[in-house]
């Protein structure tokens, strides 16, 4: 955990984003999940490999229903580093996001609900 948590460390906004997933694919991640509602993440990789982070912040509420399109418009200004990552957590509960699930094998980011919907699906940037 220490290992994923110094990669953690190095992302200044979401433009790092891709760079912290490359650093989690030298240490065999193959997926992460990160929950919204206090922001612990699942890690999965080779061999049955899975460990679990604390949560990151006090506990949120993720809406019931979920807005997809206001949900896409909150993670674009993020990216484009017009919001911080706390913010960016509170819109995501807003419009219902519960988990992103980052695959590293596909290169994918997806955005689920919290009735297990797919959201919103993007690939993530090779750097």
């Amino acid at each position: 955990m220490h290992q994923i948590e110094e990669a953690q460390s190095k992302i200044k906004s979401a433009a790092d984003f891709p760079y912290y997933v490359q650093e989690l694919i030298k240490l065999c991640v193959t997926v992460f999940n990160t929950y919204v509602n206090d922001g612990h993440s699942e890690y999965f990789g080779k061999d049955n490999y899975a460990i679990q982070s604390n949560g990151k912040y006090t506990v949120i509420q993720v809406a019931e229903n979920s807005d997809t399109k206001k949900f896409t418009h909150y993670l674009k200004i993020h990216q484009q580093g017009a919001t911080d990552y706390a913010t960016f957590c509170k819109h995501s509960a807003e419009t219902g996001v519960e988990k992103w699930v980052v695959d590293t094998n596909e290169m994918t980011c997806t955005y689920y609900d919290k009735t297990g919907n797919k959201m919103l699906e993007e690939a993530i940037p090779v750097v």
